[in-house]
Order: structure tokens, then sequence, then C-alpha cells
């Protein structure tokens, strides 16, 4: 079997999409993959590190508001559909899936056209316009959440979950502890606002800190590598607490998740993915920068089911966060509670399920 994969722009689009073919590896050693993303996105550097084949197109996403730069983006279509069905029938493709972002309009729209099996996968419960408009033209369409069905034609719908969600499970929480320096047995809290970091949730750990020396449970707080320093200057300023351990970066993140209790974070797809797969509560911050909110509609998606705490941003202060984590940690009916509910919406076996998806198609 012969597979294209499309995804670019963000992690969230590319590491899922490496997880499905990290995990078709494990079940057939001799599928041929190619990768087409954009040059100028992640997906080259991330892709080329995993020793897969990798081609490019040129593309740009539509703006929202009426601009000329919209007619130069339908001229850059057009041609990175030319381009990408010659990337197509070079590599014989007998299979396409898109993972998302905007390079995936082109290379899935030009597989449909030559009657190639097509899916789309979607991470998020609100659809990007891309996925929504390639979704008229492709086979199946993979979600990670039920809320993401009304968005697609019923016909063509199948709940797959994650991909990145199997990568997760059977870690081990003992190396975890002892990468970041936690107690055994000792409730943890591991404190995180994305790859970068992110400002709010910063300044809310800090107004936290004097008064966690205290408190029964552990704290492993993420910074993001931009915050680091100015975080560690506040922190020498004020108080600290030995059971608040900081780090810029955490490149071990399965193992760690594996280590602790419950998780403060941002509510992008790939993390709820993990979460969900390891059964963990969480109290969740959706960024309000994002396209449509569509991190807020991901954060309910798990609140509504009453397997996380949705807090926005705009909510948010030290005071809050410390009252929601006390309420989650030092509360063990509602602890054990949101880990039930949390476990019943993961899908461990979600690249096994989008793989089964594709090697069913190109039959």
């Amino acid at each position: 079997m012969k597979v294209v994969v499309s995804g670019g722009g963000t992690g969230g689009h590319i590491y899922p999409a490496l997880a499905l073919i990290n995990e078709i590896k494990k079940h057939h050693s001799d599928v041929e993959f190619l990768y087409i993303g954009t040059e100028n996105g992640l997906e080259q550097n991330i892709v080329n590190r995993a020793n897969i084949p990798f081609k490019s197109v040129e593309i740009s996403g539509f703006k929202r508001k009426i601009s000329f730069e919209n007619v130069k983006t339908v001229t850059r279509f057009l041609k990175a559909v030319s381009v990408s069905k010659k990337y197509l029938k070079e590599f014989n493709a007998d299979v396409v899936i898109g993972t998302g972002g905007y390079v995936c309009g082109p290379v899935v729209y030009a597989a449909a056209k030559m009657k190639i099996p097509t899916v789309i996968h979607e991470q998020n419960s609100l659809p990007g316009i891309t996925n929504k408009f390639l979704s008229r033209y492709v086979n199946k369409v993979a979600i990670c959440f039920e809320e993401a069905r009304k968005h697609f034609p019923a016909n063509k719908v199948v709940l797959t979950g994650n991909p990145r969600a199997s990568e997760v499970l059977g870690q081990d929480a003992d190396k975890g502890r002892h990468s970041v320096g936690l107690i055994k047995d000792k409730k943890t809290v591991l404190i995180f606002g994305g790859s970068r970091g992110a400002k709010a949730i910063n300044d809310a750990v800090l107004e936290m800190i004097p008064s966690l020396a205290e408190k029964p449970y552990q704290i492993v707080y993420v910074t993001g590598e931009v915050h680091y320093e100015k975080v560690m200057n506040e922190v020498k300023k004020g108080n600290s607490s030995e059971n608040v351990i900081i780090k810029p970066f955490i490149h071990n993140m399965p193992e760690v998740l594996a280590a602790v209790d419950l998780i403060v974070s941002r509510a992008g797809a790939t993390s709820l993915a993990e979460i969900t797969a390891l059964g963990l509560p969480s109290i969740l911050i959706p960024s309000p920068y994002v396209t449509a909110n569509h991190q807020e509609v991901n954060a309910r998606s798990l609140s509504d089911h009453h397997a996380a705490i949705t807090l926005k941003e705009q909510e948010l202060n030290g005071d809050k966060l410390l009252t929601e984590i006390d309420g989650v940690l030092l509360n063990e009916i509602k602890l054990k509670e949101m880990k039930q509910a949390s476990k019943k919406l993961g899908i461990p076996d979600a690249a096994l399920r989008l793989y089964s998806v594709l090697k069913e198609l190109s039959k």
C-alpha cells in the first residue's frame, strides 16, 4: 500500500500524522509513505527528521474578510492542485489522508478528482474551513469529538479519535517522576500552556506560588522556554515553594503525563486526546486567540461530560485557579468521578482505528 499524508502549519496537524504513520509501520513494514506539506511550515523539518519522503506545494489560507489576497490564494490553490496531481501520479498513491492545515486543500482535492480514495482527519470539535470544504469530495471524514459530527455529511463520518492518544499509553511513570524530580505517592498537578507557554497561565501561577507551600500536593509547572527567565526572576523576588518544580519545557511529556493526577492546560486537540486516553481530569483554559474560538468548544466537549473544568482566560487569576485545583485534588470523590468521565471519552486505539479506515478504502 502507498499512502500519501498531508498536514501542516501547526504541530497539532503534523504529530497525529506521524503517529498514524508509526502505527501503520508496526503492522506493515512494506507500506510506502509520501508526505506533502509546505516549505515554510513546521512540517518540512519535522517530517525530514522522521526520515519520511517529503514534497512541497505553495499554498496560503483565505482571508475571512474580502481581500485581493484571496485572488492570489485561488491562483496558488489551482497551481498547487496541479503540482499535487503530478506528485500523486508519480508516487502511484493508493490512498490519501489530510490531517489539517491549508496544505491539505489542494492535495486532498487533487486526489479526489483523480478518484484516489481520500480521508480527512478533524482533530477539533469545531472544524476549520479547509476540512469543511474537503468534506464534499472525500470518501471518509474521521473525527475525534462527537461534537464535530454535525458539521459533516452524516454518511461519511467515522469516530476514530486522535492517533496521538495511542502514543501516551504504556509509559513508565517512575521514569517520568524521576526526570522532573517528583516525589512518589504524592498527588501531582502538571501545569503547562502549550509548547511556547502562555502568559496568562504563567501570571496566575506566579500569584499562586506563595500559597502552595502548605499544600499536600506537588506541582510541575512548565513555563515555555520564551517565558522561563522572566518567570524565574519573579519567583526569586517572592516566596518560592519546595513543592513547585519549574521547567522551561518537557521533552518526555508522555512519561510525565503518566505520573500526574491532574492537568492544567490549554485545550488544544492533541493535549485533550492524550489527557482522555490516560483518563486524567483537567482544568482547561482555552486560548482566546485561536480561529473561531475552537479551543473553548474543545474544552466544553470534556467539561460538559464532567471530565474537566473549563476556566475562561478572562476569569483566570491565582486565587481562582488554586480554588479549582483544591476542589479536584482535595476531594477524592470528585477526583475519581472526573477520572472515570475522562476515561470514557478517551480513544486509546485511535491510531489503529484510523489505519483501519485507510486500509478499507485502499482495497
